[in-house]
């Protein structure tokens, strides 16, 4: 079951959530820029980044305009509202795809033509490029001890939700507009990285499929991984909270 139709031809906006990635970002703008994707616009989200990533932002828009935009948000509160915001700016622009990406370069930009075939050919309400899909595979110089902890927080939300997603922490993916819609944007809580975790439960209590496309996740080249002790914690309770309903924030 899908949210929504698609047209063939679909407007897809890239929400990219950024802060400190004023070096990777005119890079993937140009990789996105070079894609055989007809109607594909970059959204870059920033949160006043202090090294200058905003600035970056709007000189991509005046070089691209009408293909690259930017939302200025004031502060930093967190990686699920970033994507919030854009994606509810990319719907309110009349997007009928959005995809989610890091500006780190970590997710493959050449893998979202398969990606959008996927959500467009099957029964897919949104489609995530996942490590754990036969196919994928993590970064080959992380160490043992991330690919554990990796694989381990997958295994710890399936055995607390069930959702039967491999790779249920992903942050690459690709959405129709009506399954946004459908999941209620402005009531998600979750904030850090669990803020995936949400949207694939939310999408999946609603009866609509998620379907899974392998990448090959890389480590990030410049600047440095936003995680935090609070970020951990949060995405250790938010299974807990979506399964029990009122349970611990």
């Amino acid at each position: 079951m899908t949210a929504a139709s698609t047209p063939a031809s679909p407007a897809v906006v890239v929400v990219v959530p950024t802060y400190n990635e004023r070096e990777n970002l005119p890079v993937l703008a140009r990789l996105l820029a070079e894609l055989p994707v007809a109607d594909l616009r970059l959204l870059v989200v920033d949160d006043n980044s202090p090294d200058g990533t905003g600035e970056v932002a709007d000189r991509l828009a005046a070089a691209s305009p009408g293909t690259v935009g930017v939302l200025h948000r004031t502060a930093k509160d967190g990686l699920g509202r970033a994507y919030l915001a854009g994606m509810t700016r990319a719907l309110d622009e009349g997007a009928d795809v959005v995809i989610q990406m890091d500006a780190d370069l970590s997710h493959p930009v050449e893998a979202i033509p398969a990606m959008l075939d996927a959500l467009l050919t099957r029964d897919a309400a949104v489609v995530l490029g996942s490590r754990y899909a036969p196919g994928g595979s993590t970064a080959a110089d992380w160490p043992w001890h991330r690919k554990a902890l990796s694989v381990w927080a997958n295994r710890y939300v399936d055995a607390i939700l069930r959702l039967g997603v491999k790779d249920a922490t992903a942050g690459f993916k690709a959405w129709r507009a009506g399954t946004l819609r459908a999941i209620d944007l402005p009531t998600v809580r979750s904030n850090g990285y669990s803020f995936q975790v949400e949207m694939n439960y939310r999408t999946i209590t609603r009866g609509l499929t998620v379907v899974e496309v392998p990448i090959r996740f890389a480590e990030r080249v410049t600047g440095a991984s936003k995680m935090s002790l609070a970020v951990q914690v949060e995405s250790a309770l938010t299974p807990w909270r979506l399964r029990f309903g009122s349970g611990p924030r």
